[in-house]
């Protein structure tokens, strides 16, 4: 049976607590600190965000992680793609999708996208605050990174593409000679035994042709550059109701305004995979120095999946991937996981768009 696409939600671990984030933020932080602690900054401002029917869990349990992928399954959602963290070797919010690799639960496709950025304090408006530094030591580092994935790479859950396993780089081109390091991987994933790798580059330009840096497709993932399309004598009107400045306030913009700069568009010559945004909101995180997309609604949302449709839908069906920004990112208001005001709004959308036909997603299904 033919399906309309293979999406694949990004997902954010940081919902258990880790020796680092209590050194920094304070004992016992995950990303529910700041996300339960906001507070409404303008008139008609969506916050805070209150999970519903999954509550405020902790990614250490299983059976969480396990309850996450039914919903997801159930409403045509075919894999995960975890966010991974690599430092020079040094690890960090890496426990869940460990335990998921080594439990073999839950039985539900994942890939890995490694968010190659440093970590500042941005989470808490403090951005030029260093946490750790993103380095690139040199090849020792690019093969100790690879041998680390490799378990993940082999099983039988990892979502693959022509039966190449899916790696996803957040920032590639902050990777010094990042083409040297793609074929470096290539060829390491063949002696291995797979068939290679299918290496995914996020980046915000569309047109932008991930081939000349070694990469065999691209996606949209960072949010792209609104301010071409602020609504300047909107965010006035919100800041007078408020009797604010507008310098107080975050950066605001209508997101039925962002749809056409938010919508996926067809590239020719290489594979460009849509990231439909459905909601984005990170004051809870930053304050001031946020950006929120204001009025996002499961309708409006359902523009952008059809237009993200329309962009693979006639392309073979191993490549009909969407990536769906994201699945759990609390305190960036930018979650599919059901919340008080929306319930399953936004993860009914994707079902009856998606599911209604459904193939198998594991490499031992392909």
């Amino acid at each position: 049976m033919n399906r309309r696409a293979r999406v694949i939600a990004f997902y954010l671990p940081q919902f258990h607590p880790i020796p680092e984030n209590d050194e920094w933020w304070g004992k016992g932080f995950t990303e529910w600190t700041n996300a339960a602690k906001a507070k409404p900054m303008f008139r008609h401002h969506y916050q805070p965000h209150l999970p519903a029917d999954l509550g405020f869990y902790d990614l250490r349990v299983p059976e969480t992680r396990e309850a996450q992928a039914e919903m997801a399954r159930e409403h045509g959602i075919e894999a995960f793609c975890y966010y991974h963290y690599w430092f020079a070797g040094r690890q960090l919010l890496e426990r869940p999708f460990k335990e998921v690799v080594s439990s073999g639960k839950p039985d539900f496709p994942f890939c890995l996208c490694w968010a190659n950025e440093t970590w500042t304090g941005i989470w808490h408006g403090a951005s030029d605050r260093i946490l750790v530094e993103q380095t690139y030591p040199g090849d020792d580092d690019h093969r100790a990174h690879f041998n680390s994935l490799l378990t993940a790479f082999t099983d039988n859950r990892h979502l693959t593409v022509n039966g190449k396993p899916v790696f996803v780089i957040f920032r590639p081109l902050q990777i010094p000679n990042v083409h040297h390091v793609t074929d470096l991987w290539r060829e390491m994933a063949l002696k291995a035994g797979l068939k290679g790798l299918h290496l995914v580059a996020s980046h915000g330009n569309p047109w932008w042709d991930p081939r000349t840096s070694g990469f065999d497709a691209s996606t949209n993932a960072p949010l792209p550059d609104l301010r071409p399309w602020i609504s300047r004598r909107q965010l006035f009107r919100w800041a007078r109701q408020r009797y604010e400045t507008v310098a107080g306030l975050p950066t605001i913009y209508r997101y039925e305004e962002a749809i056409d700069l938010l919508m996926p568009v067809a590239v020719d010559g290489f594979d460009n995979y849509p990231c439909v945004i459905h909601a984005w909101d990170n004051s809870p995180r930053s304050g001031r120095n946020g950006l929120v997309l204001h009025g996002s609604t499961p309708e409006l949302f359902r523009r952008l999946l059809r237009g993200a449709l329309a962009v693979r839908a006639r392309v073979p069906v191993e490549e009909k991937l969407i990536f769906l920004k994201s699945w759990n990112e609390w305190a960036e208001g930018n979650h599919l996981e059901p919340d008080l005001k929306f319930g399953r709004g936004y993860l009914q959308v994707i079902q009856e768009e998606i599911s209604h036909s459904v193939l198998p997603a594991s490499r031992a299904e392909s």
